[in-house]
């Protein structure tokens, strides 16, 4: 008897698991990580942490903000160079070699309009945004059990023509937090590949939980690690450090 009733409650988590919809997983994320009334709260993120390039340690710091402006400053060797810059209607970047403002094209620009809507989370009022889930089912990886949801924004565009823009979420069943996603790289050197990012080290943030450990690189490849030092939320950041830097001229300085 004690057999029998071992095996029903067995299939009833079973079932219970089987049953979960995507909505369901994406709703159980918000509420273990804080409560979704709380993430609505978030007016800016500032992450500093330290990336592992070949050994060597590299600070830098990430801001995002509610507006849709963000940017990432790379210490390197005491050069401070600024990547992925974007005030809401430029993109722009630091050349490492001239150390000088570029502006990105037109087509990455409205690119980046597309990903600016993800703050403070790409699921985050996800159908407002015009984007939608799925479930594809659950994957074990590496001995964890995961819900695997599909996440499809608006379409983005290379050279010229929409392509589809979505990703491959791994929520790991227990804590319905994501733990890895994929993504294939629709432009540049990687063209064809799938990215990948894994999460772990969930840490609690005034509420909010994080990860603190990040590995980014490409699926079935290497990977570089990211650890995060600390996070602020809603931090005070002058919106004019968004600015692409016009070049003042030599007659300009004379006024």
């Amino acid at each position: 008897m004690k057999k029998f009733l071992l095996l029903v409650l067995a299939i009833s988590a079973s079932i219970s698991v089987n049953s979960q919809t995507a909505e369901e997983v994406i709703a159980n994320y918000f509420e273990n990580t804080g409560g979704i009334e709380n993430w609505a709260k978030l007016e800016g993120i500032k992450m500093s942490a330290k990336v592992n390039q070949g050994g060597m340690e590299i600070p830098l710091e990430i801001t995002q903000l509610k507006n849709g402006s963000q940017m990432t400053v790379i210490n390197f060797q005491g050069i401070e160079l600024k990547q992925g810059v974007f005030d809401g209607e430029v993109l722009w970047s630091t050349n490492f070699q001239t150390q000088k403002a570029e502006k990105s094209d037109q087509e990455s620009t409205d690119n980046m309009k597309i990903q600016a809507q993800d703050f403070p989370d790409a699921f985050y009022n996800y159908k407002e945004k015009g984007y939608t889930i799925e479930l594809l089912g659950k994957e074990d990886l590496e001995g964890t059990e995961t819900f695997k949801i599909k996440l499809t924004k608006k379409p983005m565009t290379v050279d010229g023509k929409e392509v589809e823009n979505s990703s491959i979420y791994f929520f790991d069943a227990e804590n319905f937090v994501p733990i890895v996603v994929h993504s294939e790289i629709r432009m540049g050197p990687g063209k064809g590949m799938v990215s990948e990012i894994k999460f772990s080290d969930y840490q609690e943030v005034e509420g909010l939980y994080f990860p603190f450990s990040m590995t980014q690189g490409v699926k079935d490849g290497g990977g570089q690690p990211i650890t995060m030092d600390k996070i602020e939320l809603n931090p005070t950041v002058d919106q004019s450090a968004f600015k692409f830097p016009e070049e003042i001229t030599v007659e300009e300085n004379k006024k």
